[in-house]
């Protein structure tokens, strides 16, 4: 929610210096195209692909196969948040094409809260779905809690919640204290509309959501080093089994999840950190942070475009919808794929095929 307390430093140094904030925070015309046309472009893409992908989810036919529910349960909230960040977009975008003070107001009040809450839905959900590709893989035998569907849609529920605290906090908080100003403010940021109150709160939601991503990445470092290690341990043992390339397989769909995430993530943490704490020394450090944010953001906001990459590596109904012709059948659940994918009782039912055929021969 790095909007909520853009250039809160600057904000002290303007006024003590008696220049205005929004001074510091103007943005040129260029700039203000630039990042009008990417925002548009995101919106109309992540809206159609994540559109489309929450249609596969919720409105395709056949039941749901019992050994991807778990995955498919964070798929779809994961869909359902990259749907979320694209309609919190047309805010945004309207905050930089506007000079209203009613679209500022309306903007910092609730639309850059709803836009951060579903990104970091997004980073956490990406983080839920490798930890059960970890699981899977190596602890395939495990029956412990986490690896049921009951506790796919409680960790859902209680992200959800989790992440809606301290924005519904924010909103009462913001509607109690923000004052709009008479006329329209020379920049998009929402410092101006802060008091000490909402500064401090800022402060609080920075830190615990800048070490809710440092757990997530920890987290998918492990979980890929865990597959490679499994994968290097079967190799050695059937370097050309059908297991092995298995584990190949997953390991480079974990790898596509951990690209994405650090991807579109990592640089927005990185400037972020410096921006809120140092951006506001002197006004040209504070333009400087600012151009750094926003051109990160947009990065951030890529995943919206990207994650139909995971849907489709981590999904087989999600392919099967853009290979009709390979449409699995609605009565064949996962346990019977894997048991049909396994050598040992397809070896089992050639067997059986080859003594009938030798006593229908006899007979």
């Amino acid at each position: 929610m790095s909007d909520l307390g853009d250039l809160e430093a600057s904000s002290e140094f303007n006024h003590t210096n008696g220049s205005a904030p929004s001074d510091c925070g103007r943005i040129n015309k260029p700039a203000r195209v630039f990042f009008l046309l990417v925002y548009t472009l995101v919106f109309l893409a992540g809206l159609l692909l994540n559109g489309f992908t929450l249609k596969v989810y919720y409105c395709r036919t056949g039941r749901q196969q019992r050994g991807s529910d778990i995955v498919t349960v964070y798929l779809k909230n994961l869909a359902a948040a990259d749907f979320l960040v694209s309609l919190c977009l047309p805010v945004r975008i309207a905050n930089y094409a506007a000079g209203s003070v009613s679209v500022r107001w309306v903007y910092c009040t609730f639309g850059a809260s709803a836009f951060y809450l579903n990104m970091y839905a997004s980073i956490l959900f990406m983080g839920y779905i490798a930890a059960n590709r970890y699981l899977k893989i190596v602890h395939p035998t495990g029956s412990h809690f986490l690896q049921t569907v009951r506790a796919a849609h409680s960790v859902a529920v209680a992200t959800w919640l989790l992440l809606l605290a301290p924005v519904g906090v924010y909103v009462v908080l913001a509607l109690l204290t923000e004052e709009q100003p008479a006329s329209p403010p020379a920049s998009p940021i929402c410092d101006m509309l802060h008091g000490v109150a909402l500064r401090l709160l800022y402060k609080v939601v920075h830190s615990f959501s800048a070490a809710l991503f440092l757990l997530v990445l920890v987290s998918l470092v492990f979980f890929y080093c865990g597959v490679s290690r499994r994968l290097a341990a079967s190799q050695q043992r059937q370097p050309a089994s059908s297991g092995s390339k298995k584990l190949a397989k997953s390991r480079r769909n974990l790898l596509v999840l951990v690209g994405v995430f650090c991807f579109c993530f990592v640089p927005y943490h990185l400037v972020r950190l410096p921006y809120a704490f140092l951006g506001g020394r002197c006004c040209c450090s504070s333009q400087v942070f600012f151009y750094l944010k926003e051109l990160t953001v947009m990065v951030s906001i890529l995943s919206v475009c990207l994650d139909p990459l995971i849907y489709f590596l981590f999904c087989k109904a999600f392919r099967a919808q853009l290979s009709p012709g390979r449409r699995p059948s609605s009565t064949q659940g996962a346990t019977g794929e894997r048991r049909s994918s396994d050598p040992r009782v397809n070896g089992g039912r050639r067997s059986s095929l080859a003594t009938s055929t030798k006593h229908m021969s006899v007979l």
